[in-house]
């Protein structure tokens, strides 16, 4: 089955697995334009904007029923697809604010929190949605509608949700003029964030740095 698929106008667009393939599909297709650079100073934005709208589809699937596979094991999809080059594309382009700080559980009582990348999450999100979008493809439609719905709970979601708040905190230092704080020595690598750390928002530059580029590409 071809790519062609997701636009089959024999599908019913109103059918609940065209509908969330077309979401996931315009989420990976938008991102990787925006992983190309043509933009950079609008990278924040777009990215809010995709990861919000995929979140969307991630929250209809989280509320359906659960899913169940048509096989008791999943079929074999092949090796899947480098996301190295559109993981370093995003790194670079988000460098100033790549590296944030994220609680994985909120109910987990003195959860500490700990550094993250941007860039890492959004390509480990791509992975999850590419995995089942081949199942898509493929024409094992309810294989990859329980894929997205379990990966959405086991790790994308948690992991888009991070993201947004993420970039929503960048955009919001931005627009109300609040300079982030430069952490110095923040590392991906390390266990946990110190006490004195946990009081600023992850970033590296002043928000006006960001804020630039913003306007520069809001003034165009």
């Amino acid at each position: 089955m071809s790519d062609a698929t997701l636009h089959d106008t024999t599908r019913d667009p109103d059918d609940f697995a065209v509908q969330i393939a077309d979401q996931i599909e315009s989420f990976l297709v938008a991102v990787t334009e925006v992983a190309r650079g043509d933009e950079p100073g609008s990278t924040v934005p777009f990215l809010l904007l995709e990861v919000s709208q995929l979140l969307l589809a991630g929250g209809r699937l989280g509320a359906h029923e659960d899913i169940v596979p048509d096989e008791r094991y999943e079929p074999d999809i092949g090796p899947e697809p480098d996301v190295d080059l559109l993981r370093e594309n995003l790194g670079r382009l988000l460098e100033p604010v790549d590296v944030y700080s994220e609680v994985f559980d909120p109910y987990e009582p003195r959860t500490a929190p700990v550094p993250a990348r941007i860039s890492d999450d959004l390509a480990g999100v791509i992975t999850d949605l590419r995995h089942g979008m081949s199942h898509y493809r493929a024409g094992r439609t309810t294989e990859a509608l329980w894929w997205w719905q379990f990966s959405y709970f086991s790790n994308w979601g948690p992991t888009a949700s991070a993201v947004l708040r993420a970039l929503q905190s960048v955009l919001i230092h931005v627009r109300l003029n609040q300079p982030l704080e430069e952490l110095d020595g923040l590392d991906t690598d390390q266990p946990a964030l110190g006490d004195e750390t946990l009081e600023f928002e992850a970033g590296r530059v002043m928000a006006q740095e960001i804020g630039g580029r913003l306007g520069s590409s809001q003034a165009k």
